[in-house]
């Protein structure tokens, strides 16, 4: 897995580096201190993840995550904080990955990161509680406007409901019956279909579908 880490705070940074490093199937291929500079390592080096602190100089992670997202660089991995919340939710309308609390272990760093890599977007539980929890109340500026579910088959809206509840594909899978690998695909079809960039958009979606239902 390659990985781009962007944090303002060298020793902060050094410090991800360091833990990233320490696994063999994590590379670090890159380092910025600034969002405009993590825009250009990005698309320059296309790596899997780019572990975006939200708060940076000259580009916040929210306005870098947008530019990466919008050329292709799905993987991004936001760090953010609770007392945060216009940085994550703005990270989540900008088609970040995934979400990842500044003060999680070193464990939990290096599992967010192959989860993202894999593909699986939602890694911080008290974080998808969080996001999914806000939308629970009033419909906000950062939810998904319309959900065209009648573009999805009867297999994408059950697999979409799974979204909703946060779960991953391997529990997708096990609760419907089907392959892991077809849950990719489901996932990855749902997503072109309601025009999200990333599974957490999806959850709100689903969200917001259910809401709608009731």
């Amino acid at each position: 897995m390659r990985v781009i880490v962007c944090d303002d705070q060298p020793a902060v940074r050094a410090g991800l580096v360091l833990i990233l490093r320490a696994h063999p199937d994590i590379e670090v291929v890159g380092e910025a201190g600034d969002g405009a500079a993590a825009v250009e390592l990005g698309l320059r080096l296309r790596p899997d993840v780019v572990l975006m602190d939200l708060r940076m100089p000259r580009l916040d992670g929210v306005a870098a995550t947008r530019e990466l997202t919008r050329h292709g660089v799905t993987g991004v991995l936001a760090l953010t904080t609770f007392d945060l919340d216009e940085y994550l939710f703005g990270a989540l309308r900008a088609g970040a990955a995934g979400f990842l609390l500044k003060d999680a272990s070193a464990d939990e760093l290096v599992a967010a990161v192959r989860t993202v890599a894999r593909g699986e977007g939602i890694v911080a539980p008290a974080v998808t509680r969080r996001v999914l929890g806000a939308f629970a109340g009033p419909l906000t500026d950062s939810t998904p406007a319309a959900v065209p579910v009648g573009l999805l088959t009867t297999r994408e809206r059950e697999v979409l409901d799974c979204l909703g509840e946060g779960l991953s594909n391997a529990a997708i899978a096990t609760r419907l019956g089907i392959a892991e690998a077809t849950t990719k695909t489901h996932v990855s079809r749902i997503l072109a279909k309601l025009g999200l960039q990333s599974r957490m958009q999806a959850a709100v979606a689903a969200r917001r579908v259910s809401r709608l239902d009731m």
